[in-house]
């Protein structure tokens, strides 16, 4: 069983509503079609709802003008619609257009410019072209430092996101100290008791179990565990992931029965949600 982390990484700009101060919006027909594509995504219709957001983003470029940001909006949305699906080469075009909208309609140092670097990074994390990820998520941290403050919830995810594609590559020196601002960050906004402080805890959990370092991990999953138990449900699908990272603790330091009740649980859960 391999160890899953609980990616913190979002596509921050998925069907936002009209931005405030933008006088001339995409109007109430934008709103109902971005709500309908929203509704279909959370679904798994994904063709559905790409027809949905093909329409709205009709609607925004003939109500609003080619470079309003409720166009990049729903470029944005189609594009993270087509990445669901694997169809990258469909997003990459949208997902840059989406960019260069926000940039000219907000300015370069805007909060949503940098949510839609990290739209566009990720997508170029997926297919291992680091390279090119690397930039965008740390001038999205930039961004979102200086606009938002360095405690603030979407600078944790920026470092989350240049954590993960640090750990992905092995550059686990770099990653770490990522992961535990990222952690105390989350902690220190939302609270201990938080869904994210537990994505964070599986994070940096995971980093130390590829190392090795299986003393340090398995305190931070036995924390992940609690929250989630306690702000989600016994049966929820989190639990059962935290459950499958820290068997696979138990597995790799002999505790085989202990990792073998802890798989049962997760499966029962599993179970109940199939």
């Amino acid at each position: 069983m391999k160890y899953v982390p609980t990616i913190a990484t979002a596509f921050l700009l998925l069907l936002l509503a009209t931005l405030p101060g933008c006088e001339q919006g995409a109007g109430t027909e934008w709103d109902s079609l971005s709500q309908e594509a929203a509704e279909l995504y959370r679904t798994g219709k994904y063709d559905s709802a790409v027809v949905v957001a093909k329409k709205a983003l009709e609607v925004a470029e003939k109500n609003a003008g080619l470079n309003h940001p409720d166009v990049a909006t729903s470029l944005n949305t189609l594009a993270e619609l087509y990445y669901a699906q694997g169809h990258y080469a469909k997003a990459e075009p949208l997902f840059k257009r989406a960019l260069a909208v926000y940039e000219k309609a907000l300015g370069p140092d805007h909060p949503d410019v940098a949510a839609s670097l990290n739209n566009l990074a990720m997508l170029y994390d997926t297919q291992g072209q680091y390279a090119q990820a690397e930039p965008l998520y740390k001038r999205a941290l930039a961004i979102d430092e200086k606009a938002l403050g360095p405690n603030h919830p979407h600078v944790a995810t920026d470092l989350n996101n240049l954590a993960l594609l640090y750990d992905t590559q092995g550059r686990y020196a770099q990653a770490e100290p990522l992961y535990e601002r990222a952690l105390a960050i989350t902690e220190k906004a939302l609270g201990p008791d938080h869904p994210s402080v537990a994505a964070s805890l599986n994070n940096l959990a995971g980093l130390y179990k590829t190392q090795g370092q299986y003393a340090q991990a398995e305190p931070l999953c036995k924390r992940a565990l609690t929250i989630y138990e306690k702000a989600m449900g016994p049966d929820h699908p989190s639990v059962a992931t935290s459950l499958e990272n820290l068997a696979v603790l138990f597995r790799a330091t002999k505790r085989d029965r202990e990792a073998e009740t802890l798989e049962q649980r997760a499966a029962r859960i599993r179970a109940i949600q199939r």
